[in-house]
C-alpha cells in the first residue's frame, strides 16, 4: 500500500466513526420528539446521507436498536452514581430527579423501541431502573418512610407512568421541563406518603 492510501484509511476509519456517532445521536434526538421519524429525517439531522446511514445500520430496527442500546447503557450508569444513602426521602428524591432527565432525554424513543424491537430487548430499558426503585422502596417501608398499604410493584409502574405521562405533556407544550422534574418529584413523594392514623 502507497504512502497516500496509507494515509487515507485512517481519516476513513476516523469519518466513519464520526458518522456512526453522528447518526445515533441525530437518532436519538429525532426518536425521543417522534418515534415515526422517517431515516430520511435522522440522516438530514445526521448530516450524512440515506447511503451512508444504511452503510452503518442495514434497517430502521437495527438502527433504533443501537440507539436504544445506547440509552440503556447511559441510563443505567447515571442511575447508578445516584447517591441512595441517608435519608430515604432525599435518596427517592434524587432518583426520581435523575429518572425524570433520562426519561424526558429519550421520550418517545421508548414507544420506537416498543414498536421495532424484541419485546425482551425492551424490558431490559425498565428492568435495572425498576429493580433499583424497588429496593429503595423496601428500604423506606421498613424505616416508616413509604406507604406500605400496595404492592411495590404497583408503586414502581404508578412511578413510570407518571415519568411517562409529564413527559407527553411537556412534549405538548402543557408543562415546562423544570416545572415537571419538581412536580414529578413531590407527587410521587406525596403517593408514597404513609397514611396518617385518625
Amino acid at each position: 500500500m502507497s504512502g497516500a492510501a496509507a494515509d487515507q484509511v485512517p481519516t476513513r476509519r476516523a469519518d466513519a466513526v464520526r458518522n456512526r456517532a453522528a447518526i445515533l445521536d441525530a437518532a436519538t434526538e429525532c426518536l425521543a420528539r417522534d418515534p415515526d421519524v422517517s431515516i430520511k429525517d435522522i440522516a438530514q439531522a445526521a448530516g450524512v446521507g440515506r447511503v451512508t446511514l444504511y452503510g452503518h445500520y442495514e434497517s430502521r430496527a437495527a438502527l433504533i436498536e443501537a440507539v436504544v442500546d445506547r440509552a440503556i447503557r447511559q441510563s443505567d450508569a447515571e442511575l447508578r452514581a445516584v447517591d441512595l444513602s441517608g435519608d430515604v426521602r432525599e435518596a427517592m428524591a434524587r432518583l426520581i430527579s435523575v429518572s425524570w432527565d433520562l426519561t424526558h432525554r429519550f421520550g418517545a424513543l421508548v414507544v420506537a423501541g416498543q414498536r421495532e424491537l424484541p419485546s425482551e430487548t425492551f424490558r431490559a430499558l425498565h428492568e435495572a431502573p425498576a429493580a433499583r426503585v424497588e429496593k429503595l422502596l423496601m428500604k423506606g417501608r421498613k424505616r416508616g418512610a413509604f406507604r406500605t398499604d400496595a404492592p411495590v410493584s404497583w408503586q414502581v409502574m404508578a412511578m413510570q407512568s407518571l415519568l411517562h405521562g409529564a413527559v407527553d405533556a411537556v412534549y405538548r407544550g402543557e408543562l415546562q421541563a423544570d416545572k415537571a422534574r419538581e412536580l414529578v418529584t413531590s407527587t410521587v413523594l406525596a403517593v408514597l406518603e404513609p397514611p396518617r392514623l385518625a
